[in-house]
């Protein structure tokens, strides 16, 4: 049976390629070993033959008929065995004799049989999380994270490759096509949806009052100011007197304006003030009332209405052809890069030492917190579980189909060369075997019961 490697995809025929080139470049220590066990078997059973003849020459009488029965069972032994380590691979003298070359024409068998073999005992999710289960992952994961030394290896490698990732943007390359396809994204993005869906996010549970409330009081705050009912007053004595020139003139004859301005801007801030402490304290106060209603309907108007989606995306663009604004996001950006870069590159980085650290405390909280183990395992167990039963089937194809692309010679001679000593010890064995057989059954024979 030939297989040429016509069919199969050009990996396979790469990695062939490369494995012939590679064997024939350097010789596998196994290829000699396997060829002396070959010839000690061929030389067994050319002994044995040789003894044959010379016993058959001698008449096989006495001594000899002893030596003629061990050699004859001997070479009979030898014989069978050859045939029957040789029809595992190939054809022996190419003879199409049936059940023979075994592991060639069975391969397809065999791939399908291993494929399952793997996922019934290695991705059945039962199995597979009751194993998990006992192997615990979470208390494996703490002990491991709680090792200073292990997680400062770690870290160190991951700041090297992390210094290497950001020093990819240096090149002028990476740094263009890093900009176009961020911002091809951004062009793709609908900024008027994500801004609607924030607003949601923020105003679930009553969330946005809060803001509402945090900006009252910082208003309060600011109106209770002497400062600033001075200079409330200021402003309305200032106004005053640019637009009624005449009037200020005459009730400065009576009183003084400025001390107007001051009960005036006192009173005001005082009516504002008891507003705001009315709307602070009443959950129901029409404020909050049309408060809800405008955020309501902007949020709507975010989803629906096509001129305020057009305002944002026109807003949007603008800032994406704007070269100040690239050229600001490009500055900041290099300081950001330079300021990683100088700190990954210090062995005593802080922000390797930072996450470290969070590592390090991670461990030791899943060393000593029960619950949170338990349910780490449990997430883990769900995912590992779910993992499996999504691989078992594209697994077991990749596998089966992997083995059935194999060469059929490059398959025989990677399991001859790995099984192909001990085959031989069993041609040997055979051999050895099959003589004192035939000195047993001659000793039945000729010797008195």
């Amino acid at each position: 049976m030939q297989y040429d490697g016509s069919d199969a995809p050009k990996g396979t025929l790469r990695w062939m390629n490369r494995s012939k080139s590679t064997r024939s470049a350097v010789a596998d220590p196994r290829a000699a070993a396997l060829n002396r066990m070959k010839w000690s078997a061929a030389g067994l059973l050319a002994a044995a033959l040789a003894g044959l003849a010379l016993a058959a020459w001698q008449g096989g009488r006495g001594a000899w008929g002893w030596v003629e029965a061990f050699c004859e069972a001997s070479a009979v032994g030898a014989i069978a065995d050859w045939f029957a380590v040789v029809a595992l691979f190939r054809r022996p003298l190419g003879l199409p004799l049936p059940h023979t070359a075994i592991i060639p024409r069975s391969k397809d068998r065999v791939a399908d049989g291993l494929a399952h073999f793997v996922r019934d005992h290695f991705l059945d999710p039962d199995m597979l999380v009751a194993r998990l289960g006992v192997f615990d992952p979470a208390r494996r994961l703490g002990d491991w994270l709680a090792d200073p030394a292990r997680v400062q290896e770690w870290v160190g490698e991951a700041r090297r490759w992390a210094l290497k990732a950001v020093g990819l943007f240096d090149d002028d390359r990476m740094r263009r096509a890093t900009l176009e396809l961020v911002v091809a994204q951004a062009r793709r993005w609908n900024s008027a949806a994500t801004a609607a869906e924030v607003l949601t996010l923020l105003t679930q549970g009553g969330r946005h009052h809060e803001l509402l409330d945090v900006g009252l009081e910082k208003v309060g705050g600011f109106l209770a100011e002497d400062e600033v009912r001075a200079r409330v007053s200021e402003l309305m004595v200032r106004h005053a007197r640019k637009e009624w020139p005449k009037v200020i003139g005459m009730v400065e004859l009576v009183t003084p304006v400025a001390r107007m301005a001051d009960g005036l801007a006192s009173r005001l801030s005082a009516s504002v003030l008891g507003e705001l402490r009315d709307v602070l304290a009443q959950p129901d106060h029409p404020v909050r009332q049309r408060y809800d209603a405008w955020l309501a309907e902007f949020i709507e108007r975010l989803r629906t209405d096509e001129h305020l989606v057009a305002a944002f995306e026109r807003v949007k663009e603008r800032a994406l052809d704007d070269p100040a604004v690239l050229e600001y996001a490009g500055s900041v950006w290099n300081d950001i890069k330079r300021l990683l870069q100088a700190d990954l590159a210090d062995e005593h980085s802080a922000l390797a030492g930072h996450v470290a650290q969070a590592l390090r405390d991670v461990g030791d909280r899943l060393r000593d917190d029960d619950s949170l183990r338990a349910s780490l395992n449990e997430h883990l167990l769900s995912a590992a579980g779910q993992l499996a039963a999504n691989l078992r089937a594209g697994v077991t194809t990749h596998i089966a189909q992997t083995i059935k692309d194999w060469d059929d010679r490059q398959l025989v001679d990677e399991v001859e060369l790995s099984l192909g000593r001990d085959l031989q010890f069993i041609r040997i064995n055979g051999t050895v075997v099959g003589g004192v057989a035939g000195l047993v059954l001659h000793a039945l024979r000729v010797l008195p019961g």
